[in-house]
């Protein structure tokens, strides 16, 4: 990922609807590629700190979505599917749009409820931080992020080849194909129950009667398993409660672990103890040593595009994701990534 572009993208026109973290750090990062893109959000004082970070960032939503390419919809979870709605009714039919939100089945639905499908990619960066807002937000924050795109059949395909593209060109991301149900399913164990995690020991923590000892003799362990309570409460529980059903299924799994290690803990049954945290290092050892074979594979461009999704969702599925995405007059070219198996 460079500074500047000059390829297909060069000339797209691009707005971002909702300027806090994420959608102030797609904002800064389109302007650093030289696009042309305007940042708009609700609240003036947050249009008022775009503005002084160099952004271009207009007074209302029909000015910054006018006459644009590609709208990115950023603002908080719950306020996507009308957000979505609006900016439809504002943009050309060829104009597509994306979100950000941490859960997917919801808008989907309201995407296909719109009859939106054709040209709406739902989507989301796995990144982030426990900072929030503008003032938090860089050009950087998601470089080289998996990002997640949740392709649907038929024409919708055309604008997902074409996004994909766009993020590899300008983020560096490796896209991260899923249909919306598997992303929540997945993302409720990867991303939302450590927040349950996180907000339960620091919870505790704080409620303990030697908090400030606690704090004092708090290392690596306590910091990376706290690291996500400092995200803003009312961000982490819209998430929460956006997927609550999947938290919840995948929280009992979770529940069931600890509860066998307490089990083992409480018999003095050091064998069985060792196994289990063996069984949870294998995990961690897979997440940190995880190797991939690269793949290509070509589809007509054009068709009822059934197979193409199949094989995207199967690779995300997979644990793979996409790093470039060429399109031709009669065929589509995919650059793919997937696991090695241990």
């Amino acid at each position: 990922m460079t500074d500047g572009t000059s390829g297909r993208y060069a000339a797209v026109r691009a707005a971002v609807i909702g300027t806090g973290l994420i959608g102030g750090s797609v904002l800064l990062r389109l302007a650093d590629a030289g696009l042309d893109v305007v940042g708009w959000d609700p609240d003036p004082a947050t249009r008022d700190r775009a503005q002084r970070r160099g952004a271009i960032a207009p007074a209302t939503i029909e000015q910054a979505v006018a006459d644009r390419d590609l709208v990115f919809l950023c603002g908080p979870l719950p306020t996507l599917p009308v957000t979505l709605a609006r900016v439809a009714e504002l943009t050309a039919p060829g104009c597509v749009l994306t979100d950000v939100g941490s859960t997917k089945v919801e808008v989907a639905e309201a995407a296909a409820r719109l009859g939106l499908t054709d040209r709406f990619v739902p989507g989301h960066p796995m990144a982030g931080a426990e900072s929030s807002g503008m003032t938090a937000a860089s050009p950087t924050l998601l470089a080289g992020a998996a990002w997640v795109l949740c392709p649907a059949s038929g024409a919708a395909t055309d604008a997902f080849r074409w996004l994909t593209g766009l993020l590899v060109e300008l983020f560096g991301a490796r896209v991260v194909p899923m249909s919306a149900p598997a992303h929540d399913s997945v993302a409720a164990l990867a991303s939302h129950v450590p927040h349950l995690l996180a907000g339960a020991l620091a919870g505790a923590t704080q409620r303990a009667p030697l908090r400030d000892a606690v704090l004092a003799l708090a290392a690596g362990s306590f910091s990376d398993g706290t690291r996500v309570a400092g995200t803003p409460a009312e961000r982490t529980a819209n998430m929460l409660l956006g997927n609550r059903d999947r938290v919840l299924h995948e929280l009992a799994a979770v529940r069931a672990f600890l509860d066998g290690l307490a089990a083992e803990l409480r018999a003095d049954d050091a064998p069985a103890l060792i196994a289990r945290y063996a069984e949870a290092r294998a995990a961690r050892s897979a997440l940190l040593d995880r190797r991939f074979d690269g793949q290509a594979l070509d589809f007509p461009a054009g068709g009822d595009h059934d197979a193409e999704v199949t094989w995207l969702r199967g690779l995300g599925d997979a644990g793979g994701h996409l790093t470039g995405c060429r399109i031709g007059p009669d065929a589509v070219s995919y650059t793919a990534w997937l696991p090695v198996a241990d």
